[in-house]
This record gives C-alpha cells, sequence and structure tokens, in this order.
C-alpha cells in the first residue's frame, strides 16, 4: 500500500513538472514519513551513499572534456573533415551530420552535447545549403543519440555502477551498435535524398581529404586514445576521463595557440580558437551546473531504488516477470516496449538507476549477459529523447533551428525507423554488442 502511494507520488509530481531529482527524493521521504519505522536521516545518508563511488568521477571529466572541445571550435574542424570525407555523396551534408556525431560522440558521451554544439554547426550549414530546416533537425536530432553509444558515454557509466558491469566492456560493446546506428541512418538519408532529389554538396578531392584529416587528427584522436587506452589497460574509465579533460584542455590552450602562431609566422590568418580565461570559467561553470543536475538525480534514484530493494518490491516484479516472460527474447521485446514507453516521461540517468536493480537480475536468471542489456536498455532511453512529451533533444534543437516544438517531433519520426531496427538487431543478435569484448577479452586486454 505504502510503495502504491510513493510511486503514485513520484508520477503524480513528474506530470506536474515537479524535476526528476526532486520528486525522486520527494516521494521516498514520503514513504518513510508514513512507514515511521525509518529515521528521516536515511534519505540524506542514502543519497550520499548513492554518488559516493569513485566511477561516478569520470561524469564531470567527460562533461567538461566535450564542453571544451564545443567550446575551443574542434567541432569545425570535425565537420570540415567530415564533409570532405562524405560530403560528395548523395544528400552530402545529411551524411557529413551523422560522420560528425559518429566522431564527436567519442569526445562528449551525451546526446544533449552532441544537438546543442555540433547540432548548431550542422544545421546552419544545411540551411545555407538549401536543405529544409525540418529535415536538418531530424538528421540531427536521431544522429544526435549516437553520442551515449559510441564510448565514452555517460550513462553506461552510470549503468556499469549500478549494475557492477565492467564499464571498459560496456564502452568497448557499444562501438559495433554505434556504427550499426551510424550505418542505418546514412542509409535514411540516402533514401530521403533520392525522393526529394537532394545531390552532393561537396566534389571528392583527395587533397582536400587530405588537409582536413591533418587538421582534425588531434582531435581525431581523442577516442582512440581513451578506447585504446582502457583497451589495454592503461587507465581505468575515471583516469581515461580526467586524461580526455587534459587533452581537450591542452589541444584548446596550448596547442591551438601554437598553431595560429605558425600561420601568423608565415602572413596568414589565425584560425584556431584559442580558449580564453573567460570560456574557461563558463565551461567550468557549465561543467558543475551539469554534474550536479546528474548526480542529484543519481542520489534521488538511490533513495527509491533502496526503498523498492528493502521491501522487496524489486524481488515480487522479478518474479512476476519472470512468470509471464519465459524466454529470453519474449523478456527483450517485453523489455523494449517498457523502456521505449519509459523513455517518454523520464529523465534518462533516473531510469537507468530505478529500473536496472528490477530489471538485470531476471535478465542474469534468463542467461542475458549485462553488457548486453546494458547496451540494449541504454538504447531505448535514448531513443526516447527523440519523443515527447520529455524529449530533451527535441528543446534542445526547437532552440537552435528557431522552430516549434511540435516541428520537431513531425521532422525527428522517420528517422526513428532506422534507430529502431538498429534496437531490433542488437536485441536479436547479442552477438553486435559482445563480438568486440569478447574478442579483446581473449586476447587479454580486457
Amino acid at each position: 500500500m505504502l510503495i502504491g502511494i510513493m510511486i503514485a507520488a513520484l508520477v503524480a509530481m513528474i506530470l506536474l513538472g515537479v524535476p526528476i531529482a526532486v520528486a525522486l527524493a520527494g516521494s521516498s521521504l514520503l514513504y518513510i514519513v508514513m512507514a515511521g519505522s525509518i529515521p528521516e536521516i536515511t534519505v540524506i545518508h542514502r543519497m550520499v551513499n548513492g554518488v559516493d563511488s569513485f566511477p561516478l568521477l569520470a561524469v564531470p571529466f567527460f562533461i567538461m572534456a566535450g564542453n571544451l572541445m564545443n567550446s575551443a571550435g574542434i567541432t569545425k574542424q570535425i565537420f570540415a573533415f567530415a564533409t570532405a570525407a562524405v560530403g560528395w555523396l548523395k544528400g552530402g551534408l545529411g551524411h557529413v551530420n551523422v560522420a560528425a556525431s559518429v566522431i564527436f560522440a567519442g569526445m562528449s558521451g551525451t546526446a544533449v552535447a552532441d544537438a546543442g554544439g555540433l547540432g548548431t554547426i550542422e544545421i546552419k550549414a544545411m540551411r545555407d545549403n538549401g536543405y529544409d530546416a525540418k529535415l536538418a533537425v531530424g538528421i540531427t536530432a536521431a544522429s544526435s543519440t549516437i553520442g551515449p553509444i559510441v564510448p565514452p558515454s555517460l550513462p553506461l557509466v552510470i549503468y556499469g555502477v549500478v549494475s557492477g558491469a565492467s564499464i571498459n566492456a560496456l564502452f568497448v560493446a557499444g562501438i559495433l551498435p554505434g556504427l550499426l546506428m551510424a550505418l542505418f541512418l546514412s542509409a535514411a538519408v540516402t533514401i530521403v535524398a533520392h525522393r526529394r532529389g537532394i545531390g552532393a554538396d561537396a566534389k571528392f578531392r583527395l587533397g582536400r581529404l587530405g588537409w582536413t584529416f591533418l587538421d582534425a587528427i588531434l582531435p581525431l584522436m581523442t577516442p582512440a586514445i581513451i578506447i585504446g587506452g582502457m583497451s589495454f589497460g592503461l587507465f581505468t574509465p575515471t583516469e581515461a576521463a580526467i586524461f580526455a579533460c587534459a587533452y581537450a584542455l591542452v589541444l584548446s590552450v596550448v596547442i591551438h595557440r601554437i598553431m595560429n602562431a605558425v600561420l601568423a609566422s608565415r602572413g596568414r590568418k589565425p584560425r584556431y580558437s584559442v580558449l580564453t580565461m573567460r570560456q574557461f570559467v563558463r565551461v567550468s561553470m557549465d561543467t558543475i551546473e551539469t554534474t550536479a543536475v546528474v548526480l542529484f538525480i543519481v542520489a534521488g534514484a538511490s533513495i527509491f531504488g533502496w526503498i523498492l530493494t528493502t521491501t522487496r518490491t524489486t524481488e515480487a516484479l522479478g518474479a512476476f516477470i519472470l512468470e509471464v516472460a519465459t524466454n529470453p527474447l519474449v523478456f527483450l521485446l517485453m523489455v523494449n516496449g517498457f523502456l521505449l514507453i519509459i523513455g517518454c516521461f523520464m529523465e534518462t540517468i533516473a531510469a537507468i538507476t530505478i529500473l536496472t536493480p528490477v530489471l538485470l537480475p531476471v535478465a542474469v536468471q534468463l542467461g542475458i549477459d549485462p553488457v548486453h542489456f546494458g547496451i540494449v536498455m541504454v538504447l531505448n532511453l535514448m531513443i526516447g529523447l527523440l519523443t515527447p512529451p520529455v524529449g530533451m533533444v527535441l528543446y534542445v534543437l526547437a532552440r537552435v533551428a528557431s522552430i516549434s516544438f511540435e516541428d520537431c517531433v513531425r521532422a525527428v519520426a522517420p528517422f526513428l525507423i532506422p534507430l529502431l531496427a538498429t534496437l531490433a538487431l542488437i536485441t536479436f543478435v547479442p552477438a553486435t554488442t559482445l563480438w568486440l569484448p569478447e574478442f579483446l577479452r581473449a586476447m587479454g586486454y580486457l
């Protein structure tokens, strides 16, 4: 009875627009007050314990690395290289949009950072080249969901902390699904380009490809260093996040200053953005704000999940699910449908923190690998970022493109098909997520 009241209070507060972290902590406190057998101070203790985790230190550093890359204009170098590489295809800038998101995904780890930073450049470029604003928003929104799948990924860090699964293995497992998302989205762009008569936006020139690659090689090394370092055991995910942040800082302050000096010595105009102290302060404040929001959600979800666990509610739910889903495939189909609905209403981090302790034990009992389940779970919730009423990516791009939220929803709808196709593939074919980590593990690297 009391658990039902707690969950009803949570749903009511979410529908009223109360911040998800406050809703989680508030509904939990309501349960504790009504139960009367648990000291109210337990809320504080459990919330603190929820964020007292070394792997969670990766969160602020990955966020800051992405913010630094955006502020230093590194996204422009990535976009230029992507244009040279795939801009010659039919529907050129649509393919550039997808390719640039794959590259930037290896630096940011969040869909919102991709949409707000790289998306600004992508939408402007597509509009300037005659693309419909709604089409530009649709492609940009869909491609931004690649960010949390291709490592590094903040949702996968949270899932790893909650589930106890190897974050290294989760990161490596996201590589192939991320590339499949890009492939399916590019196929969708090609179909749309043929139907609308959209041609190429750039001619293929090997020289241009070469110099844009050299211009972007240092930013392009970021994901390679992060993944390579973790795969070969050189550093943990948290240390990788710190390194990525330091690398982005050196790149945006020191390397860009040196390159501008070289250009000036040759009588050419400096073209690299050098991070100023004012920008660094703004980036730091943005990072602190975003990290505080993420960790507050984790803390609120921690006390909520603790109550569900101590009252054996999770066990009861697990037993019920096992009665309905008697094999892994049926269970995964149920989970996909459930998470797609949850993603429409609940923030990703909160959903992972609350639902992982409920769903993962059932998945393990049915023989589903926790790493595979983690990728399926995160991809479901990423699609939720593109669906109303929550749809954070849609709100960001509506502001960036200066179009209505309703137009954003309609623009994204066709591009949900390739994302759902990717979800179906990784659901039915676990090897798409498990082959690479198993291979590296067999080689002694994971």
